[in-house]
């Protein structure tokens, strides 16, 4: 830790010569943050079709996990190097708009071609193309945040991109069923097997993406640097070379508060990979009895994940912005404890329930713990990180996300025949149970309580579904 400080003391823009940041209002934080809604829309999609289409298109159910690889496989190598590039980039447009545009642009092509996938194969590189997309798009997103705000508005900026985490995702999810609301045929199909009301939803998803991001990049440009900051970032090395060297730097000078943090994350995330894969064949299975892809009732499992999926986004949207005073009085650690907590027994208790209407109930908590997993653990992590290396900062410990996804790849299908008997509602009961873990793990992560609370939510960055 000795280390890091001295290397943010000597390599720190003088106070004096850093940029004034002004005060943004909440109708100006909301339009720099808008573009996430976009990021998250797409995320959504993924969530709650990708399992559907790969069995669509033949995939079987104990391999899944590793069809759904792309994302975590591409966040462990786009999202550190694309943290650090954006860090030393010096362009017309700022050092994170080039990145937005980028990747907004792939993202939104990905989505376009996803629904009209021909073969099992075809889908899943689209979906390599379609997360690491994201993965661009979503470091140098949040870098931009801590970039533009000033320290006591971080902690409104980060909840700000949590609650259209919820609104996306909300949308994203309950799209099919508003179609089918309006009159389409839920059985209607391509010529592979794909619901046309799902494919309508990836169309509206392509556009969402890109239009998003435009937004934002309209309304809400990057502050210019001071003068010895620009010198500082155009005497740095550059390259692909120069940012893998940064990244080993960060790892090993990284900061005790954030390896704590990737102990909760390894369980909490392995669960809501879990949870992702399975909750549309575990509702399926119990609400409808059936596996068989091609059923009336698979259609209509999908529908209903869809449904319950929009009221979860919708909790964490609405409790984003209801938990900031909360995790002022309470702690972000506590806070986020509490959360996981009411989210592994709402779990836990989903394959015991027998009715549709029953579902949403649960769904509360799970909401609640997704709208804590896109702020709180930022707000832990506040004043942890250098100013000068936020992107590359950012970008490891996101890697704290996709590392447990890519362990709960490769071996949740060991022993989903053996241990969880092939049963798809047993896999969303090993979700809550590791839930229920992480809200322990945090209870050991230590963060100064001058660090937790909403006003100091992360630390001032001057350059982590």
């Amino acid at each position: 830790m000795r280390d890091v400080t001295a290397r943010a003391a000597s390599t720190t823009t003088p106070a004096a010569e850093v940029p004034a940041r002004p005060l943004l209002s909440f109708g100006q934080i909301l339009n720099m943050n808008v573009g996430f809604f976009g990021i998250q829309y797409s995320f959504g999609l993924q969530q709650s079709n990708m399992s559907p289409i790969y069995r669509y298109l033949g995939a079987d159910e104990a391999t899944l996990p590793l069809l759904w690889l792309a994302g975590p496989m591409t966040g462990l190598i786009v999202q550190p190097i694309i943290g650090a590039m954006s860090d030393r980039t010096l362009s017309p447009r700022g050092r994170r708009t080039p990145y937005f545009l980028v990747g907004a642009v792939l993202c939104s092509l990905a989505l376009l071609a996803m629904p009209f996938s021909r073969t099992l194969w075809m889908a899943a590189g689209l979906l390599w193309i379609l997360d690491a997309a994201n993965n661009i798009t979503m470091e140098p997103y949040r870098a931009f945040v801590g970039d533009r705000l000033e320290p006591s508005q971080h902690s409104l900026g980060f909840l700000t991109q949590s609650a259209f985490t919820g609104l996306g995702q909300t949308l994203s999810y309950l799209t099919p069923s508003i179609f089918v609301f309006l009159g389409m045929n839920r059985d209607a199909t391509n010529d592979r097997g794909i619901p046309w009301v799902t494919v309508i939803a990836f169309l509206i998803g392509a556009v969402c993406s890109i239009g998003s991001i435009l937004l934002t990049v309209k309304t809400t440009p990057e502050l210019p640097l001071s003068p010895s900051e620009r010198a500082r970032i155009e005497a740095l090395p550059k390259g692909m070379g120069a940012a893998l060297t940064e990244i080993v730097d960060a790892f090993r000078e990284m900061p005790t508060t954030m390896k704590q943090l990737a102990v909760m994350k390894l369980f909490q995330w392995y669960a809501m990979f879990c949870y992702w894969q399975y909750i549309a064949l575990a509702i399926a299975s119990t609400l409808f009895q059936t596996s068989d892809p091609s059923s009336a009732g698979f259609r209509e499992a999908g529908l209903v994940t869809g449904q319950v999926g929009s009221f979860y986004n919708f909790i964490a949207f609405v409790s984003a912005f209801a938990m900031v005073p909360f995790t002022r009085r309470l702690g972000a650690k506590m806070m986020h404890a509490i959360c996981l907590t009411l989210g592994g027994l709402a779990m836990l208790a989903i394959p015991s329930i027998g009715g549709k209407a029953m579902l949403f109930l649960p769904m509360i908590g799970i909401g609640l713990t997704w709208a804590s997993m896109m702020g709180n653990p930022y707000v832990m992590l506040a004043g942890s990180i250098p100013a000068e290396r936020t992107g590359v900062y950012m970008g490891i410990f996101n890697m704290f996300i996709v590392i447990p996804m890519m362990i709960q790849i490769f071996t949740l299908p060991l022993y989903y025949r053996t241990v969880l008997g092939g049963h798809p509602e047993n896999v969303i009961r090993l979700a809550g149970g590791l839930l229920v873990a992480a809200a322990v793990a945090t209870l050991f992560v230590k963060v100064s309580s001058q660090r937790q609370g909403a006003g100091q939510a992360v630390p001032a960055m001057g350059g982590a579904h």
